[in-house]
């Protein structure tokens, strides 16, 4: 699965216009995140064409990057991320980006951006679903 992070200056109308450069050029989007990090935006989303999300976003100004993540599906109670995460961090594979997508039945799926992904998949491979 691929993921566009946004990096913009946090002001007021900065979400109303992500979501029109995206609405303009005919993009869904699927999930978004978006926090405040003092005086910066951070925003991941997941959209229906990328390219198109990718273009529209850099002709609006926003500095935005696209990259492949790994969705983990893991038991939907205490402990069970911690347990994925800890197989990364004694690997010593840093995780640049970590969000729950949605949660299913007993089950919660977790989209991961990290560094040496194949290696991640290759050590997650028990729980990645996509």
């Amino acid at each position: 699965m691929r993921q566009i992070t946004i990096i913009a200056e946090d002001r007021p109308g900065v979400a109303a216009d992500l979501a029109s450069a995206l609405g303009a050029a005919g993009v869904n989007i699927d999930t978004l995140d978006a926090e405040s990090i003092g005086s910066v935006m951070v925003a991941m989303l997941t959209v229906d064409r990328y390219d198109d999300a990718l273009r529209a976003l850099t002709s609006a100004g926003f500095h935005a990057f696209s990259e492949e993540v790994l969705v983990v599906r893991v038991e939907d109670r205490p402990g069970a991320l911690g347990r994925v995460m800890q197989r990364l961090k004694d690997a010593g594979i840093n995780v640049r980006s970590l969000r729950f997508v949605r949660r299913s039945g007993e089950y919660a799926f977790v989209a991961i951006a990290a560094d040496r992904r194949e290696e991640a998949q290759r050590l997650l491979s028990d729980v990645v679903v996509g």
